[in-house]
């Protein structure tokens, strides 16, 4: 007795083998999964218990909470500088690391793009907050007070 060949959708027909096949590059109408992002295993064997498997975002949530606490403890710089170092040290481990668990949301470029473009950012901002800026641009003095003035 032969087994009967199932169709899922208009986009796969059967192969040679009876196994279905895309037939052409169109999306499905409906997603059905999605696919895990790249390096988005665990990151640690999968008997370890929870925390181990996802130590990566474990450290970088960690270092923002302790970012945060500073803050509210009106170390605002310090804790500032904190967060944006944790971002940064995020976007060196999903470029380094084969595997960081839940730290990988999109592709690998994507996640370091984005983590390293809004660390750099955090970081430049409590690098030039008032009173007392550590850091000075001066076209953007100059453009603040054209626009502003």
């Amino acid at each position: 007795m032969e087994a009967e060949t199932v169709v899922r959708d208009a986009i796969s027909a059967p192969d040679a083998q009876g196994r279905p096949r895309r037939t052409t590059r169109r999306f499905p109408l409906f997603t059905r999964d999605t696919a895990r992002p790249e390096g988005g295993g665990r990151a640690a064997p999968g008997d370890a218990p929870a925390p181990a498997r996802q130590w990566p975002i474990i450290t970088v949530l960690s270092a923002v909470a302790l970012g945060l606490l500073l803050t509210a403890l009106d170390v605002f710089r310090v804790g500032t500088i904190l967060i944006g170092a944790a971002l940064l040290a995020g976007a060196v481990m999903r470029w380094m690391l084969p595997s960081v668990g839940m730290l990988a949301v999109r592709s690998r470029f994507t996640d370091v793009v984005t983590y390293s473009v809004l660390g750099i950012a955090i970081v430049v901002l409590a690098l030039m907050a008032q009173p007392n800026p550590l850091l000075e641009i001066p076209f953007l003095d100059d453009t603040l007070h054209f626009t502003v003035r």
